[in-house]
């Protein structure tokens, strides 16, 4: 497999839409210029995207450098198996990470319409879900050549959206081990939960998989053999697993807490907010902080730590704290 160095360098940085990589001694001479040039470049733009909403955003990259620094001990190199999950569009020069979960049915309607992929259709909306997911609609990078990717790593605007990680984890668990339509996630992984971790299960639950508890997806997870058998699904895979941010340097960093805002902001970034306009959320299922205290409730903290410890990377990269529910503090 071809690796791609270019994208890996650890002393590469890349900084906004369609800036090439700026090496980091470079910029350090160039400081004074950018200083002197700051104030007329606020008088010559004049639709400007709000300082404010830059600056959370450059805050938040510095978060993540900062804990990329930190905690990964060894950079490796980026091989295009890393980027199933980067969505490409070539046409707006945009890159996108999409982790399940956090609001990647739209973002990837958004895309279509962008693309084209969606015909005549404006709404993202109209698109049904299950069609926002059919594998070939929408190009992955890790189908390009490596100069290809190369190039559209430096180039292209690159942009995540991620999500407070238990609430997720919750929220996976409730839609793929609660919701009867979905009895393949219940065959495919129920069965084989429900024959591990649960003691004497009846022959019903060992056929169909569709009654697992939070405990016993807990149980799952935190068990080795779970790995070592074979990758985490993308619905509960960690951020990092998926869309490697210390490898790769996004220029947005959205969160799902935010996502109106973050969403607008990055329409604006790739200059198609005249275009398409990210759907708006009226779901009162939403899985929520108060919710996740209540799946939680139940976890004795021996197992709470294990958990917290197997997404501990996603908290720390993405700034979000240790769960006030917990008890193992």
């Amino acid at each position: 497999m071809h690796s791609i160095p270019l994208s890996a360098s650890p002393d590469t940085h890349l900084t906004g839409h369609n800036n090439s990589i700026i090496s980091k001694t470079k910029k350090k001479t160039k400081k004074k210029k950018k200083k002197k040039k700051k104030k007329k470049k606020k008088k010559k733009k004049t639709n400007d995207i709000e300082s404010p909403v830059q600056a959370v955003h450059q805050g938040r990259r510095e978060v993540l450098e900062e804990a990329c620094r930190s905690y990964t001990r060894k950079r490796r190199v980026l091989i295009p198996e890393d980027l199933k999950h980067v969505i490409v569009d070539d046409q707006h020069g945009l890159l996108y990470c999409y982790v399940p979960k956090v609001a990647c049915t739209n973002w990837k309607r958004v895309l279509m319409v962008l693309t084209g992929v969606a015909g005549s259709l404006r709404d993202p909306l109209a698109i049904p879900a299950n069609e926002a997911h059919i594998p070939g609609n929408l190009r992955t990078l890790s189908e390009y050549s490596t100069s290809q990717i190369n190039q559209r790593l430096r180039s292209y605007l690159k942009f995540v959206f991620v999500r407070e990680p238990f609430e997720r984890l919750v929220s996976a668990y409730r839609n793929k081990f609660t919701r009867s339509y979905n009895t393949a996630f219940h065959k495919r992984y129920g069965t084989k939960i429900v024959q591990r971790h649960r003691p004497d299960p009846q022959p019903e639950a060992l056929e169909r998989g569709n009654d697992v508890s939070f405990e016993e997806f807990v149980y799952y997870l935190v068990d080795p053999a779970t790995q070592r058998e074979e990758p985490f699904n993308e619905h509960w895979e960690r951020v990092h697993s998926l869309c490697h941010p210390c490898l790769i340097h996004y220029d947005v960093v959205g969160k799902y807490e935010t996502l109106e805002q973050d969403s607008r902001y990055v329409l604006q970034l790739a200059g198609v907010e005249d275009q398409v306009s990210f759907p708006t959320s009226s779901k009162s299922t939403r899985t929520t902080g108060d919710m996740a205290a209540q799946f939680f409730h139940n976890i004795s903290p021996f197992y709470q730590k294990k958990l917290y410890n197997l997404y501990r990377m996603d908290f720390l990269l993405f700034n979000y704290s240790i769960p006030a529910y917990l008890k193992f503090r």
